[in-house]
């Protein structure tokens, strides 16, 4: 995908202003992690419709590297915000108590992504605002998200970029250099990261995504290959449940 970095701002700014106005909100709710994606989508709602409209959530929890809330902070001065911080720690250990309760890494990974989509929505709901999405098209194409968690947004301004394109817009938008310079990652256990998770590294993936793409999805090297296995195994992240409605239940 040829991506006329600038061109990209505008266009992703319009379609925020759009879809606020036509929604009726009064702004917008922003999820920051002190990763580089929710950082881009920040700024870009603070553009689009100005930061006065704009409520930016930092929900850290047990895993939470320690230095994220320093680079939330830091964006948020940047971009003339005060983050609200509400921990989810309590939450997660209340899910704890309940009866037949397993601890596993990624089950509860995603509890937490689900736990914060939650509250996100809550916020929202009580200021008429909608909740911003923070997803690129890596990782959509992949899967690399939890389902009703962090894909669960009102508007996905940055589903048609790969995760480069992303660290593009991250460079012309005056993210910190501490954001920009982190290894990405979901937090969701300690010492994770995405790339050693994923098991290769985003370049690869981008190359490898941007490949099938304008080759109508045929794998043509083993990467591409492993990278297509991916796409296939997720496709239910990507599609409405099955129903026997067609793709989505008729409506008046």
């Amino acid at each position: 995908m040829q991506c006329d970095i600038y061109c990209e701002r505008e266009r992703i700014e319009n379609l925020i202003r759009q879809t606020i106005w036509s929604a009726g909100a009064e702004g917008i709710v922003v999820g920051v992690s002190g990763g580089i994606d929710s950082a881009v989508a920040l700024a870009l709602s603070c553009g689009a419709v100005g930061k006065e409209r704009v409520s930016a959530f930092f929900l850290p929890g047990e895993t939470t590297p320690p230095g994220d809330e320093e680079d939330v902070h830091l964006l948020c001065t940047r971009f003339g915000l005060r983050p609200s911080t509400i921990p989810i720690t309590g939450i997660i250990q209340a899910y704890r108590s309940t009866e037949g309760f397993v601890e596993d890494p990624q089950a509860t990974g995603n509890l937490m992504a689900r736990t914060r989509m939650v509250l996100l929505y809550y916020h929202a709901n009580m200021k008429n605002y909608l909740v911003m999405g923070t997803s690129n098209r890596t990782e959509y194409l992949i899967g690399y998200c939890t389902k009703w968690g962090d894909n669960a947004a009102d508007i996905q301004p940055l589903l048609h970029l790969y995760k480069n394109q992303v660290c593009l817009l991250a460079d012309i938008l005056s993210i910190p250099e501490s954001i920009q310079r982190k290894k990405p990652s979901a937090g969701l256990w300690r010492d994770q990261t995405d790339e050693e998770e994923i098991g290769m590294s985003y370049t690869e993936l981008d190359s490898a995504l941007s490949a099938l793409e304008e080759n109508d999805w045929k794998a043509e090297t083993d990467l591409e290959e492993r990278v297509l296995s991916m796409v296939r195994k997720s496709a239910h992240k990507r599609i409405a449940p099955p129903n026997l409605a067609g793709l989505y239940p008729r409506s008046p």
